[in-house]
Formats: structure tokens, sequence, C-alpha cells
């Protein structure tokens, strides 16, 4: 739209400049077209003096007539010396005095008759005239190459357009800078908008913009409020809710898990070879002992469902936590990377063991400047989605260092790769989504690890990345952090 509107302008400020020059082409075309009707007059009144110049005609034959210059005549030849001529000749056209070169039709009729002609590179205006002269009736031609209509015909490419081209060129090359320096501050505008993150909703400096469009980024600022308002609204309803089911949810998880301990512990008791537990005889009866297999079974897919309500309460509220307006209070600190992976190995060595999985690190001493709390949360959901969908013996590998980009110095990474079932290139882009999962997907799960995960690399400007892990199997989630 700014360049359309550029364009607009400078179309709009160059036509009238082309129609001024060919207005001042007009102009000066009948500037001299007066100039030369003066000339045709000059030459008109010249015409007598040059038949009055013949005196009488020759005394011997062949003689040219007897011939005397009038003073006005002789002024303007002199005047006009190598750019005039005359002729005098019979009726007949023959040449009897003058120059040959000035010739012209036998004028019919004794008014004067005028017309052009070239003549060694040069265009004379020629007055022609026949009348009575001493010598008898001739006819007289007068040529005036300094015709100001003659020489702009002839020069018009060199002194009338050519001026007028490059002065209009000039003009636009002018117009264009000069639009393109107004328009800047409007052009800075429109690719600061473009080029922020959906996430940015912070008002643009209404003092930096153009007093035009000032009213356009003043309603461009209170529609970013609104939507700031609304999206803030939603994040604190989602922080708000997670946060009050996570005391009632914690108390249930911990009952059911105390009577899922119970029952495991009861079952093998009620079911002994000798029929008796500790506290006495027991009946063997087989739907007894239905009931308590099912009572346990029950408990435990109570416990499973607990377990990930709590998960799912948990990971929503830090995914309201991670949004960037929410973290403007907090001021960044130095984040050991190093220390946060060992860390996360101690934290899902259990877990992983009783899957049978081999958890280990590689890692180099990199720091980061960050919300160490937040890089915890990105770090655990990689590698709780790197155990919970990697079958059993498979491999699971936590590692941070330094990383050579494409371009630039070396830049910081944080990786987890596992040798599981991976996610298919098609879906790549879509997992990062919340609460989607592949389908086809074993295993439990909410869809918010990887959700979270991208958001907390977002707040830390890193670039999360994922791709299949060595020898073309698994998954393998890279995290680069800025320089």
């Amino acid at each position: 739209m700014t360049s359309d509107l550029r364009n607009r302008l400078l179309l709009l400020l160059v036509l009238p400049l082309c129609v001024l020059a060919t207005i001042g082409v007009w102009l000066d075309y009948r500037s001299a077209d007066e100039a030369a009707g003066q000339h045709d007059q000059r030459l008109l009144r010249l015409l007598p003096a040059l038949s009055d110049s013949v005196l009488a005609p020759a005394i011997r034959d062949n003689d040219p007539p007897l011939l005397l210059l009038a003073p006005p005549l002789e002024d303007f030849l002199r005047q006009n010396a190598g750019f005039s001529g005359y002729s005098v000749r019979d009726p007949s056209g023959k040449l009897l005095l003058g120059d040959d070169w000035v010739h012209s039709a036998v004028p019919t009729t004794q008014a004067p008759e005028f017309h052009s002609m070239e003549y060694g590179g040069v265009t004379y205006r020629v007055a022609v005239q026949r009348g009575r002269t001493g010598a008898g009736e001739m006819v007289v031609a007068l040529a005036d190459g300094s015709d100001p209509r003659q020489q702009w015909a002839q020069q018009l490419l060199l002194r009338v357009l050519l001026p007028n081209l490059v002065l209009v060129a000039a003009a636009a090359l002018a117009i264009h800078w000069a639009v393109r320096q107004a328009f800047k501050p409007l052009v800075d505008l429109a690719e600061a908008v473009e080029h922020r993150s959906p996430r940015d909703l912070s008002p643009i400096d209404e003092a930096a913009s153009p007093s035009e469009v000032r009213p356009l980024v003043h309603s461009l600022n209170r529609l970013f409020a609104l939507v700031n308002a609304q999206a803030e609204g939603q994040r604190r309803f989602v922080a708000d809710a997670a946060h009050q089911l996570r005391t009632p949810l914690a108390g249930l998880q911990a009952q059911v898990e105390a009577w899922a301990m119970m029952a495991k512990a009861a079952a093998p008791q009620r079911q002994g070879p000798s029929g008796q537990d500790k506290k006495g005889p027991v009946s063997t009866d087989g739907r007894t002992q239905g009931a308590i297999v099912l009572g346990v079974d029950q408990i435990e897919k109570l416990r499973n469902a607990t377990r990930r309500t709590s998960q799912l309460a948990h990971q929503l509220l830090a995914l309201s936590r991670a949004d960037a307006r929410s973290l403007d209070a907090q001021q960044p600190q130095r984040v050991d990377l190093k220390d946060l992976c060992e860390t996360l190995l101690e934290t899902f060595l259990d877990p992983a063991t009783g899957k049978g999985l081999d958890l280990g690190i590689e890692v180099q001493p990199v720091h980061v400047t960050g919300h160490g709390w937040l890089l915890r949360e990105l770090l655990s959901n990689l590698v709780d989605n790197a155990i919970k969908y990697t079958p059993a013996s498979g491999i699971v590998t936590i590692r941070c260092g330094m990383c050579q980009g494409k371009s630039g110095p070396p830049r910081v990474f944080l990786q987890v790769e596992d040798d599981g079932p991976g996610v298919p290139d098609a879906e790549r882009t879509r997992v990062m989504q919340r609460f989607y999962r592949v389908p086809g997907t074993v295993g439990e799960g909410t869809g918010l690890g990887l959700a979270i995960a991208d958001e907390i690399a977002r707040v830390h400007r890193a670039s999360l990345t994922l791709g299949s892990g060595a020898q073309g199997r698994g998954l393998m989630v890279t995290v680069v952090f800025p320089l």
C-alpha cells in the first residue's frame, strides 16, 4: 500500500512537470513563430529596395543589368554575411544578378511569396516577388538564414526537447528522493508492525510517527491494548484455574496412592497358600478374590487418572507462566546449563531405570542468560516426553554445549535425543500446537510438552527444532540460544 501511494504521488507530481514542459515547448515555438513573422515582414520591406537597385538594362548583350544596392539592402547583406543572399532573374528564370543558389519557381502574379530551402547545411527563408525594375520586369529573391523559426525547427532536439527532458528527469529523481524520505517514517512503521511477533502487543510510540498517521497509530495501540487485555484475562484464568486445581488434585492423588498401596499390600495376604493372613483366617471364595483383584485394578486406574490430571494442571500453570508478558518484571539471570542437565538427570533417573531405559548426558560447561525455573521446565518436558515415548531398552541422551551455526560464531545449544518412534516430518510443525498428539501415538500424554518447550524457547529468543535421532531413528529436539 505504501509503495503504491508513493508511486501515485510521484506520478501526480511528474505529470504536471511534463505538461509544463510541453507548454514551454509550445510557447517557445510561438515565440519563434512571432520572430519569424517579423523576419518575413523585414524581407517583404526589402524586396522593393532590391527591385529599385536594378537601375538599367545591360548595355551590351550577355552583360548583366546595371545594379546599385540600396543602403537598407546593403546593410542587411553586410549584417548577415554568410547567412543571406539575393538573386535577380528574368521572367524565364535565367539568373542575371546575385547568387545562383537563391532560386524558386517564377511567380505567376506580382504578389510576394515565401518558402524555405536548404543550402550549405543552413535553412533559409526566401522571399520572391515579380515586378517592375529599371531594367524591365524581373523576378527578385532575397534569402535570410537567421530566421528563428527555421533554427528552432532545425535544433528542436538539441535546444528545446533535450533540455526539457533532462529537466523533467532531474525533477523526477529529486521528487522520488524527496517522497522516499518523506515516506520513510511510514515505511519504518509498516516494517515494525510487520516484523512484530504475534505475542508482542506493546504500544507503538506515537511521538515517533508522522502526525498524519498518528490517528492510525492511536487506533492500533487501542486495538493492541484490547487484545492484550483479553489475552491477559485468558492467561490469568488458566493460571488461576490450574493453581486452584493443584491443591485438591494433590490431596486426591495422595489419597489414591495410599489406597493403591493398601490394596496391593492386602491382595497377596488374602491370596496366600495357607488361606490365612496375619489377622486370622479368611475365605478363599473365588468371587471374593476376584472382587479384591477388581478393586486393585480400579484403584490403579484411578491413580493413573489423578496423575494425568495433576500433570495437566501443572503444565497449564507452566504454560501460563511462560507467557512473555508475565515475565517483564522478572530480571533474567545467568543459568548454568551443565548443572541444569545434571540435576534433571538425577530427577529422571529412577523413572528411566524403572522402564529399562539408558538415560545419560553429554555436557559441556556453558551458560545462558534467562530464567532458570523456565529453562528447567523446558528441559523437564523434553526429557519427560523422551522417557514416556521411548520403548524399553531404549536410549535417552541429554546434551548441552556449543555448536557452530551456518554463519557467525558458535552458539549455545540444549538437546534431548532418543531412539523411540520419533515424529514424522509432516507432523513436526503440528506437534508444537497445544493439545495436539500424533495420531496413533501409544502412551499417556496431553499434547502440551512440546508446546510449553517451544513457548519457553520463544521467551528466551531461542529456536526449537525437531529432527531425527542417530541413524534416522527416534527424535532429537534442539534448542539453540541467541548470541
